[in-house]
């Protein structure tokens, strides 16, 4: 028996692809196949677009896959939508980070629209055309939602008045003069399954073994560890100084007089961190990358 897990194609290939090795598997995406290699000989892997991928989930042709929250909205309020999916995991990660993206309405800078509401009767060019009617739905405000099969920011002022579209940081819309002035939703990343998968002992185990990992992976980034010796007597000064998950470990050394503390702490705060260390008389400092943290 095996797991077919869709593994999504396009932006969010490679940031999984890289998750799944920090979780511990290795996967291989030859260019001219959509059937990545995996090293583990219980799953087989499959690459669909994030936009499809409930879908097939959905339909038991996947028994799991990575797709978005957004995507999973969409598919669910589809008119075709013949089955549902499981949610596993929120995997927090996107194409350029460890984060959630936006979906934002976006008009053009020099544009008379401040508010959703001042575009009653405009054209909304957007790939996620369910979930942007429900958003306009809610506000009561009637406008024609177009879908877009891409280059939407291109689309206002000429083609569209106003756009719904997915960004991270917001310089693509920067640098195309348009102008943010709301939020249509947030979404992650999410691992998704087949309720009849989940009924299955086998596969549902399996399932909850990758979600374990994987969210181990993420927990794990941007944490390093970090391992000093310092003496008894200088050990409340130290301690002040490191921030935890819970408690940093102390352990006794051979020496009475000295103990060793091994903590988790944010990458970031490293550099400014070891110094004071340094200076607060800690010694043998030693720093190591993280793969996975098991909470």
């Amino acid at each position: 028996m095996k797991l077919k897990l869709g593994i999504p194609k396009g932006s969010l290939q490679d940031a999984t692809v890289q998750l799944f090795a920090r979780a511990g598997f290795t996967i291989y995406a030859n260019p001219r196949s959509y059937f990545p290699s995996i090293d583990d000989p219980e799953i087989e892997c499959m690459l669909i677009r994030a936009q499809e991928m409930a879908r097939y989930v959905a339909d038991g042709v996947l028994d799991a896959g990575l797709t978005g929250l957004d995507w999973v909205a969409e598919y669910a309020a589809t008119s075709t939508a013949r089955g549902s999916v499981v949610a596993l995991a929120d995997l927090i990660y996107a194409k350029q980070s460890f984060g959630k993206v936006r979906w934002v309405l976006a008009v053009p800078e020099e544009s008379k629209y401040q508010v959703a509401a001042d575009l009653e009767g405009a054209t909304i060019a957007t790939e996620l055309v369910r979930a942007t009617e429900a958003y306009f739905a809610q506000r009561k405000v009637n406008v024609n939602v177009e879908f877009s099969w891409g280059a939407t920011e291109v689309k206002p002022p000429t083609l569209a008045d106003a756009i719904v579209e997915v960004t991270e940081t917001g310089s693509s819309l920067r640098a195309n003069r348009l102008r943010i002035i709301d939020t249509v939703l947030e979404s992650n990343t999410q691992l998704i399954a087949n309720p009849r998968s989940m009924a299955d002992a086998w596969k549902s185990t399996k399932l909850d073994n990758l979600s374990l990992l994987l969210r181990a992976a993420i927990e794990a980034q941007g944490r390093v560890g970090i391992m000093l010796n310092v003496r008894r007597v200088e050990l409340d000064g130290v301690l002040a100084l490191l921030p935890a998950l819970q408690r940093p470990t102390i352990s006794p050394l051979s020496d009475p007089e000295w103990v060793a503390i091994n903590t988790i702490i944010e990458e970031r705060t490293v550099r400014d961190l070891i110094p004071r260390l340094k200076a607060a008389r800690a010694a043998g400092i030693v720093e190591y990358p993280l793969n996975k943290i098991v909470l």
